[in-house]
C-alpha cells in the first residue's frame, strides 16, 4: 500500500472511533445501513465488470494500442473524443473502463478525452435534449463540452 492509501484508512479509522465515543448507537446503526446499501449494489458492480470484461473482450489491446497509444498524440485525442461523443455508456462503467484502456498501452490524453467526452457531450442523447432545452442550447453546451474535454485532456497530458 502507499502512503496516501495508509493515510486515508488511519483518518478513517480515527474519524469511525471519534463517531462511536460521541454517539455509538448512531454509529452502528449507519454502519447496518452501509452494510444494507453495498449489499443492494453487489449485482450492480458484478454486471460492471461482466461489461468491461465484455468490451475488452471485442477491443483487441493491439488496436488500442495503435490507435490511442501511437505517437500521434492530437489525432489520437480528438479520435478518442469523438468515439467519447457518440458512446453512450454510464460514468461507473467508464472510469474503470478507462483504466483498462489505459493499462493496455493507450496514452492518458486519449483516454482523458474519451472519459471526459463521455461524461460531458451526449450526441446519442441530442433529440432527447434538443427537445427539453432547444436546439441552440443543446448545440452550445455539447460543443463548448467536447472544447473543454480536448482542453481538460491537453492539461492532464501535461501534469501527468
Amino acid at each position: 500500500m502507499d502512503i496516501f492509501t495508509i493515510a486515508l484508512w488511519a483518518i478513517t479509522l480515527i474519524w469511525f472511533v471519534i463517531s462511536l465515543i460521541k454517539d455509538k448507537e448512531k454509529t452502528i446503526n449507519s454502519m447496518k445501513k452501509s452494510k444494507k446499501m453495498m449489499g443492494n449494489i453487489v449485482g450492480q458492480l458484478i454486471g460492471i465488470l461482466f461489461l468491461i470484461g465484455l468490451i475488452l473482450t471485442f477491443i483487441p489491446p493491439e488496436l488500442i494500442k495503435n490507435y490511442l497509444g501511437g505517437s500521434n498524440t492530437v489525432l489520437s485525442t480528438v479520435l478518442a473524443a469523438t468515439l467519447g461523443s457518440v458512446t453512450l455508456i454510464p460514468a461507473f462503467v467508464a472510469f474503470p473502463l478507462v483504466g483498462s484502456i489505459v493499462d493496455m498501452g493507450a496514452s492518458i490524453m486519449p483516454a482523458v478525452a474519451f472519459l471526459t467526452t463521455l461524461t460531458m457531450v451526449g450526441l446519442v442523447t441530442f433529440n432527447l435534449e434538443k427537445k427539453e432545452f432547444g436546439i441552440k442550447f443543446t448545440t452550445v453546451r455539447n460543443l463548448l463540452s467536447f472544447g473543454l474535454a480536448i482542453v481538460i485532456s491537453l492539461l492532464m497530458g501535461v501534469v501527468l
